[in-house]
């Protein structure tokens, strides 16, 4: 039986969504490592639309992330209140804006930012279970409040970022640079994280980190 993974999406698109690169990298990732995707992401409006032609806010445009996020599913998509760890064997998030503007507000709060109470719960029930878990560019700065308090701080990267890290570093979690081609490993927490396009400039680099980032979050299961 092939192993599930279950892909945390955050809407459609990198400047208010999931980065859709790195999405459909993780999900080709997952298949050719033999297995299983199970896309997810909550039932709730994106914090804002972007019109990614003009980089400017559609004004009065609402879009919803669940609905977004089965365009890059194809439609198999689940909500996200829906899933429990037990059902799955890993879980990653790819990035773009929407882990920091529709998964949490990061992008508004920063190191005092919340996260959806879905998306926490299910992170902290595969920590609990101790079952393996990836994040992409900008998701690590969630996993970091997410495990804010807790006694086992987890090692993430995000590359480089000197902003983005010491808000990392704040909310008690240890950051490490990393080149956008590899990851970095917590084995005590189970978590691989790679920096992508919060550090790529090319595609085919991106999908070199993320690849490598899903091998060993299979090795993990």
């Amino acid at each position: 039986m092939k192993k599930k993974i279950g892909v945390v999406l955050s809407g459609c698109g990198v400047y208010d969504g999931a980065e859709i690169h790195e999405a459909v990298i993780t999900l080709l990732a997952i298949d050719r490592a033999g297995a299983e995707a199970v896309c997810m992401a909550p039932d709730v409006n994106q914090m804002h639309v972007i019109n990614h032609l003009t980089g400017q806010e559609s004004e009065g445009e609402v879009r919803n992330v669940l609905v977004e996020s089965a365009r890059i599913a194809r439609g198999a998509i689940q909500d996200i209140a829906e899933v429990k760890a037990d059902d799955l064997d890993a879980l990653f998030f790819p990035g773009g804006f929407g882990a920091a503007k529709n998964l949490s507000d990061f992008a508004v709060n920063g190191e005092n930012c919340n996260v959806h109470p879905q998306v926490k719960r299910l992170v902290k029930e595969f920590a609990e279970k101790q079952k393996p878990q990836g994040v992409a560019c900008i998701a690590p700065a969630m996993f970091a409040k997410i495990y804010e308090g807790e006694s086992a701080q987890p090692t993430l990267t995000i590359g480089n970022d000197k902003d983005t890290s010491e808000k990392i570093e704040k909310m008690g979690s240890h950051h490490q640079d990393c080149a956008v081609q590899d990851f970095v490993l917590d084995t005590k927490n189970k978590i691989v994280s790679t920096p992508a396009y919060m550090l790529g400039q090319s595609i085919s680099e991106v999908a070199e980190g993320i690849e490598k980032s899903v091998k060993e979050l299979v090795k993990m299961i």
